[in-house]
């Protein structure tokens, strides 16, 4: 068999970080971790080939060479995705595809050859078992869920990592919370499901041997599911692992906020090299959080939390919504003041939406709210669904804590209060090499000389270098994710 795996291209989106890429002479933010851990589950005597949409083009002739083009989708990437089958249906390739998107819309590709749903560790043997006896069904899914212990090594040969920002690694599937919004349990459980430590150093083994060096993300929904395992077990063999090759790598992930109330945990994070975390905080008002069952966040400082993680030396980014039925006028100046106050530089703010499989989604339809199913992007303006308040307002003030947040004033603002008082708990020297250098040169470019807040800029790297000279790097690197948001979300200020 030819197989010929396809990722399909991501919008410019908030995560995209599409325009901050040019500054490092990168393609990418991260590779298609799941389709290079499918391509693992593939025979060995399988010729395969990959082709990422976000780093290069899909040809006609790499259509016509495959037996099969595999293609496993986020939904923020369908419409790419649609696009790819067509070609393939036009050239009468047959389709196999998978992923979060597919599994959660199956009723939608009545037309794609082969729906291998859910997680693959299960249902991709069933689909090759039937194709060696040349009768493959149309799809297959399943109610179980894998043991991650059965996941294999993802072939990192289909990729050429110098083409990526960084790199990316999965621990665990599974969370144990229940957010109304979120429709990871409906995907991957509520029970976490973990890799072996040795699983994990097999693959900082096989990473380290393409030549990559720098960050890789685990892309855990929440890295810290169990914390017990991780103190014991994964943290250390890591830890030991870095140091033997030198530091080679430093990681950031995804947790909950009780993430600051292990002091262990966090300490031997950054040892092992964690410099950054993603934190759902959603909303400072008690009564969305309790709205939308994100129960861990109530009655808690959620400040003081933030500021707990970053004393630890992990830096905090976090995800901010806006949209819930208890939100009123108020909460567009708390969500702004909260960013503010909390030091959290990378602050995704997005607006409410319900994806199909989530406990939202169910309950708007029932309210007769629901206007169409969820797009994956909720930065970009749109909601499926009829907010409590007044569209228009709600819209309006969207736009003001955006604004307000990543406006050159405010954003740099915030950065060097963030920069004064952070203590990078990895202590691993940043590497001066050639993407440093051009992102430096070409920071000074397109922000210091051709930006509109260049004054602000350059306030800041004189400030660094004399006052945080250890982290001039990440002022820099802070400087040009201010420019990709202010991008995205079309401030010009």
């Amino acid at each position: 068999m030819n197989i010929l795996l396809v990722n399909p291209r991501y919008p410019d989106t908030f995560w995209s970080f599409h325009h901050a890429l040019k500054f490092i002479a990168k393609k990418a933010s991260n590779p298609p971790l799941g389709l290079i851990t499918v391509a693992a589950m593939l025979p060995d005597h399988w010729a395969k080939k990959l082709v990422d949409l976000n780093t290069g083009s899909l040809r006609d002739s790499d259509i016509r060479w495959a037996d099969y083009v595999f293609i496993s989708a986020m939904s923020v990437q369908a419409a790419s995705a649609d696009g790819i089958i067509r070609r393939c249906q036009e050239l009468q390739t047959r389709v196999v595809a998978g992923g979060p998107h597919f599994t959660g819309n199956p009723e939608s590709y009545p037309h794609v050859d082969h729906l291998v749903l859910n997680e693959a560790e299960i249902t991709l043997p069933m689909f090759l078992s039937d194709l060696v006896k040349n009768k493959p069904k149309q799809i297959y899914t399943t109610r179980e869920y894998a043991s991650m212990q059965h996941s294999p090594v993802p072939d990192y040969s289909l990729i050429k990592a110098s083409e990526y920002a960084q790199l990316s690694i999965q621990y665990s599937r599974g969370c144990p919370f229940n957010c109304e919004f979120c429709e990871v349990t409906a995907l991957l459980g509520h029970r976490v499901r973990l890799k072996t430590p040795e699983q994990i150093l097999a693959e900082l083994e096989n990473i380290f041997q393409t030549g990559f060096r720098g960050n890789l993300f685990f892309v855990d929904d929440n890295f810290i599911g169990n914390r017990s395992r991780l103190k014991k077990e994964l943290l250390p063999a890591i830890n030991g692992w870095n140091r033997d090759h030198k530091h080679p790598f430093t990681f950031t992930t995804e947790a909950s906020i009780n993430l600051s109330d292990d002091p262990e945990l966090m300490k031997n994070m950054a040892q092992a090299g964690f410099e950054k975390v993603f934190v759902g905080i959603e909303t400072p008002d008690q009564a969305c959080l309790n709205e939308c069952g994100k129960k861990l966040n109530t009655e808690r400082d959620l400040i003081k939390s933030v500021q707990e993680i970053q004393r630890a030396g992990i830096e905090v980014s976090a995800g901010f919504i806006v949209g819930f039925d208890n939100d009123n006028p108020g909460i567009f100046q708390q969500q702004i003041d909260f960013i503010q106050h909390s030091g959290i530089i990378t602050a995704m703010v997005g607006l409410l939406n319900a994806p199909s499989r989530t406990a939202l989604y169910q309950r708007l339809k029932s309210e007769g709210r629901i206007l169409y199913n969820h797009g994956g992007d909720n930065t970009n303006y749109t909601m499926n669904f009829i907010p409590r308040m007044n569209k228009e307002v709600l819209l309006k003030g969207y736009q003001s804590i955006l604004t307000n947040i990543y406006s050159s004033k405010a954003y740099y603002l915030r950065l060097k209060g963030f920069l004064a008082q952070f203590k990078p708990g990895a202590r691993i020297k940043p590497r001066l090499n050639a993407q440093r250098i051009l992102a430096l040169f070409r920071s000074a470019l397109y922000i210091g000389l051709l930006g509109k807040g260049k004054r602000y800029y350059w306030k800041l790297v004189f400030w660094s270098l004399f006052r945080r000279p250890g982290l001039f790097p990440m002022a820099i690197t802070y400087a040009i994710y201010g420019y990709h948001f202010r991008k995205v979300y079309r401030i010009d200020l």
